[in-house]
């Protein structure tokens, strides 16, 4: 099933210098990138996204992190592409991340982990939703 999926290249990636290594990692598996933009979040842009976080307690330290520099967004499109780009990321804790995954090569901490990927097909529409409007989407 053809899907379309979220991922961020997050602050601690960009500022890494890894944007060209992910983007070749999601090409290289098969993932086609609709669409593109690189932004950098306002806290308040933040907290909007992660609202379904709002009442956890890493909800602060990840909306501050989140809007401390610049993300890469994108839309990604493929076969079963939601689960394939959390099986390429890997686990949220780089060191329960499998070798090979980008968060166990590149992820420094839980929170610095250097991607985002929706984990379910209503979370892809919403966040995909929040970041693109139609017309910025390539088919």
């Amino acid at each position: 099933m053809i899907q379309e999926t979220l991922a961020i290249i997050k602050p601690d990636g960009v500022a890494r210098g890894l944007i060209g290594e992910v983007i070749r990692r999601i090409e290289s598996h098969g993932l086609k990138v609709k669409a593109m933009k690189m932004v950098h979040l306002s806290k308040k842009e933040a907290e909007g996204f992660y609202a379904v976080h709002r009442e956890r307690p890493f909800f602060g330290s990840l909306t501050s992190f989140m809007s401390e520099g610049p993300v890469v967004l994108m839309i990604l499109s493929g076969e079963n592409a939601i689960q394939a780009w959390r099986d390429l990321m890997g686990a949220t804790d780089p060191a329960k991340s499998a070798p090979g995954t980008i968060r166990r090569e590149f992820g420094l901490s839980i929170e610095r982990n250097t991607t985002h990927g929706s984990d379910a097909p209503e979370t892809a529409a919403f966040e995909t939703s929040y970041f693109f409007s139609g017309m910025e989407a390539c088919n």
